[in-house]
């Protein structure tokens, strides 16, 4: 069959399937795309005569950014489960590296995205071309290169006969629940053009099964002694508990055996918030009960985490002497950090291994009556902080409060850096494991709403808010201009701080004085410290072609969310909230570096702190 690259690239990624528990998914929905001299005349063609010849066999979706492009397709690939993908295509050059960063995101979250940015000529016939990078270390040496540090998989095409065995190395990668991430195919501009004489089995349907590996029987045996020495056991539920649908085999496990859940960010909703053993979150971010719990375990059960330090606090949060660490995990390199004994497995089928092999082992009555009263003391809190009816600006956890009460329990909220993520961590009161989606694997700003869009094309039965403060919205908020094209309907909740509200809390708390935190005109002494900035987001999310409406208080807040929920369109609820409202304590430390010596006595003062709390860090050999 006689095609070009960019033709048979699209006929290909039509015909690719997904299947896991006897269940078949397309392995990509549709490409999304911002075409450019580099990518135009052949995937860009490609996708025009799919869309004319075979309707729906793989949709294309104009983008507004390359980074956000991708953003939407990580939101999408995590909000299945990584069962489906998007594909993101862009132009040689800046088109092409506009995407590394979306690129390190999906990697770094273990989130399969397809990334097919266009490159110079292979033949180089005209070097160099409009946005070619000239090396003079080799002539073979582009941009693109770039992906290579933040790729699971990068090749690039400079002949067809290379395509077939590239795409098929791809799709291995995007479907290997341990190695998955983004995956680059560079594709010369020129090649993508060129005609080849295509086998065509390249082109039949093709399902590639998501493996669930199996526990070895001696590890789970060698885990089971572990635990059966434990009085004061926790479980940390990670992302791979949710990615492995293994939400049922958790709960079962954990009201079988008594052991308390404590959840990482990417593992949040793996039990309900309101489970008699759902601690909520731990770490850094966390809840006061998960880190009391956290302080004494003798082992610690880590289901499908990469124990970030946030959810370690650094290192700080378990505490006990001689403490244990089991990991249960898809991937090797992460089952066997902290020390730990080490079961490589699908998280399902770990955690149904376990559970028998551990009947008749449960945890002290008096222990598990300890964890439900810490849990319920902290929804006390969580309580009080929705309602702190602070004035005359609303506190962020009172905004918080009235997104969670105007959501449903299926629909979802999305969010990625600034304050908002620890205070959706350790407040959020989640009640489906796809209910909670915020990036915190990269915490890359900008990604709110162009992940919350990927999450809605791929959950188009629920309602998702979006909950971006300023600094992250002014960063890229141009997907709002996809979603009205699209009639994609979210609820962006716009939180208005005049500046960066988390950094600069850091900032003070490091010595360095909010300095370049705030969004403010340069005073006559020169410094970023004078009025406010006239910056109207609202005015700014209308002319994009949203709906918009603007509040300044919790009863308006919660008016507006109503009248979102009812409408179609796209909606941005525009409030402004008191940055300096601090929301409940985790009891819990983050490891940031204080400048050793100073001038200034906040600084010096910051790095006596810095000193004392350092001590509890633990290597956890």
């Amino acid at each position: 069959m006689k095609l070009t690259v960019g033709q048979a690239v699209v006929r290909f990624l039509a015909e690719q399937r997904s299947a896991r528990d006897g269940v078949q998914h397309r392995l990509f929905e549709g490409c999304l795309g911002i075409f450019g001299h580099g990518n135009v005349a052949g995937l860009g063609q490609a996708l025009l005569e799919a869309e004319l010849n075979a309707p729906g066999a793989l949709p294309y979706r104009q983008a507004r950014n390359e980074q956000g492009m991708v953003h939407t397709a990580a939101g999408f690939a995590r909000m299945r489960n990584r069962m489906s993908m998007l594909a993101c295509t862009s132009s040689i050059g800046p088109g092409a590296t506009n995407m590394v960063t979306g690129a390190a995101l999906a990697t770094v979250n273990r989130l399969p995205v397809l990334l097919l940015p266009g490159d110079v000529f292979a033949t180089r016939v005209a070097d160099p071309v409009l946005q070619q990078l000239e090396d003079p270390r080799g002539g073979d040496v582009t941009v693109n290169d770039a992906f290579r540090p933040v790729s699971r998989y990068f090749e690039r095409i400079w002949r067809p006969e290379q395509l077939p065995a590239a795409l098929l190395a791809a799709m291995r990668v995007l479907t290997d629940p341990a190695e998955t991430g983004a995956v680059t195919l560079a594709l010369p501009q020129d090649v993508q053009a060129q005609a080849h004489d295509w086998p065509e089995e390249l082109f039949q349907p093709r399902v590639w099964h998501i493996a669930r590996p199996v526990p070895e029987p001696a590890a789970i045996a060698r885990a089971v002694d572990v635990v059966r020495s434990a009085t004061r056991p926790l479980i940390v539920a990670g992302g791979g508990v949710i990615y492995a649908e293994a939400t049922e085999a958790l709960r079962r496990f954990a009201e079988a055996t008594g052991i308390p859940v404590a959840e990482t960010q990417a593992g949040k909703g793996s039990l309900p918030f309101d489970h008699p053993l759902a601690l909520g979150a731990v770490g850094a971010t966390g809840t006061t009960a998960a880190n009391a719990i956290a302080r004494d375990a003798d082992v610690v059960l880590g289901i499908g985490t990469r124990w970030s330090d946030f959810t370690t606090a650094s290192r700080s949060a378990f505490a006990a002497d001689g403490v244990r660490f089991v990991n249960v995990n898809v991937a090797a390199f992460d089952s066997v950090k902290h020390a730990a004994v080490a079961v490589v497995a699908d998280a399902r089928e770990a955690l149904i291994a376990l559970t028998e092999a551990l009947g008749g082992y449960r945890t002290p009555a008096d222990y598990q009556r300890l964890a439900a009263d810490l849990a319920a003391d902290w929804d006390r809190t969580v309580e009080a902080a929705y309602h702190l009816g602070h004035a005359p600006l609303p506190a962020q956890s009172e905004v918080i409060g009235a997104v969670n009460d105007a959501s449903e329990p299926r629909d979802v909220v999305v969010c990625a850096a600034g304050s908002m993520p620890g205070d959706l961590h350790k407040l959020w009161r989640t009640r489906d494991p796809k209910g909670y989606h915020v990036e915190y694997g990269y915490s890359c700003m900008g990604y709110e709403i162009a992940g919350g869009l990927g999450v809605k094309l791929a959950a188009p039965d629920r309602d998702v808010f979006v909950l971006v403060g300023d600094g992250s919205y002014l960063m890229m908020a141009q997907e709002l201009v996809t979603a009205v094209q699209e009639h994609i309907k979210l609820i962006v909740v716009l939180v208005q701080n005049h500046g960066f509200a988390s950094i600069g809390r850091l900032s003070e708390s490091v010595g360095a004085q909010r300095f370049g935190t705030a969004y403010r005109f340069r005073s006559g002494e020169g410094r970023l410290d004078g009025a406010v900035l006239p910056v109207d987001l609202a005015a700014n999310a209308q002319s994009l072609g949203a709906d918009v409406i603007r509040v300044h208080t919790v009863d308006e807040l919660r008016s507006a969310l109503a009248k979102a929920k009812e409408s179609d369109r796209t909606t941005v609820v525009h409030v402004d909230a008191d940055p300096y409202v601090d929301a409940p304590s985790s009891e819990s430390w983050w490891d940031v570096p204080v400048a050793e010596v100073s001038t200034l006595d906040s600084t010096r003062s910051a790095r006596t702190a810095y000193e004392s709390a350092r001590r509890a860090q633990r290597p956890y050999l």
